[in-house]
């Protein structure tokens, strides 16, 4: 074994180097806005400026192919403001695009977040199937008129004799869909890295990874925790049953996913066989698993049921029971009103409550991202002074 004189004395290098790591994330775990909130912002900076650089410089590396971009998109924007008997389909495409870009991208926000995801299903796409899912039963019809459908739900005037949940789910799978392809997009990061990796030899500056590629190389079988295990079990799904393990993992809520992603990039599991499978798995599997959810859950007779069990809640539960009362007389009334009608402002304090929530869980989205980019920042130097101290 080799070693390395190191604090006046010959210890293990492994060990001392691990100790170090240790003593380094045990650091970066303080650096934080509420806890140092200069050093942090510095350091978050710093790191923009670093990735802003690195991009530039790819940028230029693929220099025609920027180019040629750039200008395919003067060409649309040139096309798209000319007048023409193209105008009309650009128009209807520019709607589709805008709209498919919006939820890919909030997919994406809710599977890559920098170290924490913005749960764009809860804040966004959940509530989008729910009111879509009280509208049919109260229209008894999802042919919404458009606009102002989908910023604003209004009763067509034709209905159906009856509404059934498939048909619901059909009116949301374009969105479902864009938003589960973009949870898989946010999936390729790990990915990626863990491949560049195997085939540089060079580590790079992330726990998970490190984390990830210990756990390839050591037997970590006298370790029972329930987390490794469970790493441990998916390592080996991956493994041996390749394109439908990464497509079952993908295919129900797995906040190990990651480690899925780090899996087949360090075994060299071709792209599309983990793209693939990753796609199928999130946006067309979970999604309609998610959506069947969402929809019996907000049925009518279900949300009156639970509105009505909410009474039985002791001492406070009539008081509760008045508001959600209230806002749901108030989305049915505001169903029935005219395309171009103003529509008068609920006031109800459940709509006040969810509008300051979604911007609590924004704010701290990108608190956390400032928080880990400053942490990425410092465990490059981290890893610069280690390297130093350890050839010493």
């Amino acid at each position: 074994m080799t070693t390395r004189r190191f604090n006046n004395g010959h210890i293990n290098y492994d060990s001392a180097m691990e100790e170090l790591k240790q003593r380094d994330r045990d650091e970066r775990v303080q650096l934080v806005l509420w806890k140092q909130p200069i050093t942090t912002l510095k350091y978050f900076f710093l790191e923009c400026t670093l990735k802003l650089s690195k991009s530039i410089y790819k940028m230029w590396e693929r220099k025609l192919t920027v180019l040629f971009i750039f200008l395919l998109m003067m060409l649309v924007a040139v096309l798209y403001h000319t007048e023409g008997p193209h105008t009309t389909y650009f128009h209807l495409w520019r709607k589709e695009i805008l709209w498919c870009s919006y939820w890919v991208g909030l997919g994406i926000l809710s599977s890559v977040g920098l170290g924490t995801g913005l749960h764009t299903f809860l804040l966004y796409l959940g509530p989008h199937i729910a009111a879509v899912t009280l509208a049919a039963f109260e229209c008894m019809s999802v042919n919404f008129p458009e606009p102002p459908y989908p910023d604003q739900i209004i009763c067509p005037d034709e209905v159906e004799d009856t509404m059934s949940i498939w048909t619901i789910i059909s009116k949301v799978r374009l969105e479902a869909f864009m938003w589960g392809a973009g949870t898989a997009i946010g999936e390729l990061p790990p990915y990626f890295m863990a491949r560049a990796a195997t085939l540089s030899g060079i580590d790079p500056d992330d726990e998970d990874y490190e984390e990830a590629a210990q756990m390839f190389e050591d037997d970590l079988s006298d370790d029972r925790s329930l987390s490794t295990r469970a790493k441990l079990a998916m390592k080996k799904l991956v493994q041996r049953v390749g394109f439908f393990g990464i497509l079952l993992c993908a295919s129900i809520p797995n906040p190990l996913f990651d480690l899925a992603g780090i899996t087949c990039g360090h075994f060299l599991v071709p792209f599309w066989t983990f793209f693939g499978a990753t796609l199928i798995g999130k946006a067309i599997i979970k999604m309609h698993i998610q959506k069947i959810f969402v929809v019996m859950t907000f049925s009518e007779h279900h949300v009156e049921m639970l509105v009505d069990l909410i009474g039985y809640v002791p001492f406070v539960g009539p008081a509760l029971q008045l508001p959600f009362k209230d806002f749901l007389r108030k989305q049915k009334q505001n169903l029935h009103h005219k395309p171009g009608e103003h529509v008068p402002a609920s006031g109800s304090w459940l709509s006040w409550v969810f509008e300051k929530l979604i911007i609590i869980m924004v704010l701290y989205f990108v608190i956390s991202i400032m928080n880990s980019m400053a942490q990425s920042y410092m465990a490059r130097k981290q890893k610069i002074y280690r390297e130093k101290k350890m050839d010493k």
